[in-house]
């Protein structure tokens, strides 16, 4: 283990948290999006939702400069209402890009991930590269699929070696044990998590804090590393 460990109040000042370089120019769909990243048509799912008629809500985590979820609220403008459709967006920095009064359901909130309660269960939560620099990615993940609706869906990215043991170990087996167990999915070749519907993920782990340090990851960019206690 590191000699010495952040605390989330310090992981925030880090300026590997702050990383703009990461998620800050995503779109929603192309070359460099929130479609190829996760695998995933974001817009084609919530259009369905849209059509059938429900109220629908999408939750995005670390959402950079709010980039994508712009551009969606003005892809789905034609088929929604703001009383049918909120898009909502957190991120620890506030670099947001200009949200135009039109469009009244694409919120942006600049607050630590960990300070965030919703009001509301989710059709959708994503997390675009987000968890690389998130401290207890274990306990924000739990947060995360609690906040479901029962047929909604959670996709984030997710590098297995950045959750590690007190002797600084990486935790990839136990981990996925926690998450099949819990009925999340994890695709270690695309390292993608994802689960349907509510889950419970509980765990008698105990959160030390995290490492700033650890370097570069599968991205190239610079991330943290979570430890745990095991117990």
């Amino acid at each position: 283990m590191p000699k010495k460990l952040l605390t989330d109040d310090a992981l925030h000042r880090s300026e590997v948290t702050a990383n703009a370089a990461m998620n800050r120019s995503r779109g929603i769909a192309g070359v460099n999006s929130y479609a190829k990243d996760l695998g995933f048509d974001v817009l084609a799912f919530l259009r369905a939702k849209l059509q059938q008629g429900d109220a629908v809500d999408w939750l995005d985590v670390c959402c950079g400069t709010g980039k994508a979820l712009i551009e969606a609220g003005r892809e789905l403008a034609p088929v929604t209402t703001a009383a049918r459709l909120t898009i909502q967006g957190v991120d620890l920095v506030d670099m947001f890009d200009t949200v135009s009064p039109a469009l009244t359901y694409v919120r942006l909130q600049a607050v630590p991930v960990r300070d965030f309660t919703p009001q509301a269960r989710f059709d959708l939560i994503t997390c675009v590269h987000g968890l690389h620099y998130l401290g207890d990615k274990l306990g924000q993940i739990a947060r995360f699929v609690s906040w479901l609706k029962p047929d909604g869906q959670f996709l984030a990215n997710l590098d297995m070696a950045s959750i590690r043991s007190e002797e600084n170990q990486p935790l990839a087996s136990p981990v996925s044990k926690l998450f099949r167990r819990a009925g999340i999915s994890y695709n270690s070749r695309r390292k993608i998590l994802t689960c349907t519907g509510p889950a419970a993920l509980t765990t008698s782990w105990t959160y030390l804090g995290a490492d700033d340090s650890a370097g570069p990851n599968y991205t190239g960019q610079p991330a943290s590393d979570s430890y745990y206690r095991l117990q």
